[in-house]
């Protein structure tokens, strides 16, 4: 028997999932994380969230509601990637359907909806929310850099990087003021390093603080959180923000001062926290999260394309003018 439930706020839906949801294996699947996200960065806008459940097998779509007219992925810039969460072992073929009943859902007064950024699910998707009615449209958007270590040590690892990495390495180290830190908690001192390395460094002002704080903190307590820095004479310079769990050590933020440009503690950082995550961590698989980055291609050796999916209603005649636009502007690229 197939049940179809919706939820209007997060506390609702985490109370139906019992704490099922509490550590899915990928952070961006648990609730703590869809809650926090949207306490902290996207509170202004409505929570819909749809749950397909067909004996132990379940579906769950997290979708934020920027007007009435619209909703789009409970994600944002701190999202590697967003996608349904599942529950149970469902197979493909369960997958596609309890996503398609949700789809067929969200057609009877739903117009617009997109989802970003969109890796994995992205065939699965198209096809559930074309068969339900949708007029779908994928573009591609950026993409994500991953290393997959295949049993290799830190030693084989960097014995594969470019030359220009490991000479710039080599270099910066011979000459090394620094000292190096990688912490798995997270206290007030620590973090006022973090934040003023942050404001020192040639990022914008970063406008979700409060809610990386709560990440911190959260995956401290779960023993998962990799805090490093550089520091000077104990002044901070650098500083990486990495989480590691079920064999995976995700990057989240990376900062240097900008005064320090020239001895690259940035660089000579994530050598530290590289070595740490694979030697000490035991790590198979490094995400270094969205943004097509220059540098990203020197320390990963694989790229994921990240796609927007844009789903119309075509019954009504408001969305056929931007869905028009919006297929053209997927083939033009």
């Amino acid at each position: 028997m197939l049940v179809t439930r919706e939820y209007s706020t997060i506390a609702e839906a985490r109370l139906a999932l019992a704490g099922r949801m509490d550590r899915a294996p990928s952070l961006f699947d648990r609730i703590d994380w869809f809650e926090s996200l949207h306490h902290h960065c996207l509170a202004s806008n409505p929570v819909r969230i749809l749950q397909a459940q067909e004996g132990s097998n379940e579906a769950w779509l997290f979708l934020q509601s920027p007007s009435n007219d619209r909703q789009s992925a409970l994600a944002n810039w701190y999202s590697f990637a967003w996608a349904p969460v599942y529950l149970g072992d469902p197979d493909a073929q369960t997958q596609r359907r309890l996503v398609e009943v949700l789809a067929a859902i969200l057609f009877k007064t739903g117009r617009h909806i997109d989802l970003y950024p969109v890796a994995d699910s992205a065939d699965l998707l198209l096809d559930a929310f074309r068969r339900s009615g949708w007029f779908g449209v994928r573009r591609p958007m950026g993409g994500r850099h991953v290393l997959n270590l295949n049993g290799r040590d830190f030693a084989a690892y960097w014995a594969d990087r470019p030359t220009r990495l490991r000479n710039q390495v080599h270099r910066k180290a011979r000459s090394n003021r620094f000292t190096f830190e990688i912490r798995h908690d997270v206290i007030d001192a620590l973090w006022q390093d973090y934040v003023a390395v942050h404001a020192s460094s040639w990022k914008q002002p970063e406008p979700g603080l409060s809610f990386l704080r709560a990440l911190a903190e959260r995956e401290a307590a779960a023993g998962t959180l990799r805090l490093g820095f550089a520091r000077l004479k104990g002044q901070p310079v650098a500083t990486q923000f990495w989480t590691v769990e079920n064999g995976t050590a995700l990057i989240h933020k990376l900062a240097h001062d900008r005064a320090f440009d020239g001895a690259s503690p940035g660089t000579l950082l994530s050598h530290a926290m590289f070595a740490h995550a694979i030697d000490a961590d035991k790590i198979s698989h490094i995400d270094y999260g969205t943004g097509d980055n220059a540098y990203k291609t020197e320390w990963m050796e694989e790229r994921q394309t990240l796609y927007r999916l844009d789903f119309f209603n075509p019954r009504f005649a408001s969305t056929w003018f931007p869905a028009a636009r919006t297929a053209i502007s997927a083939l033009v690229g």
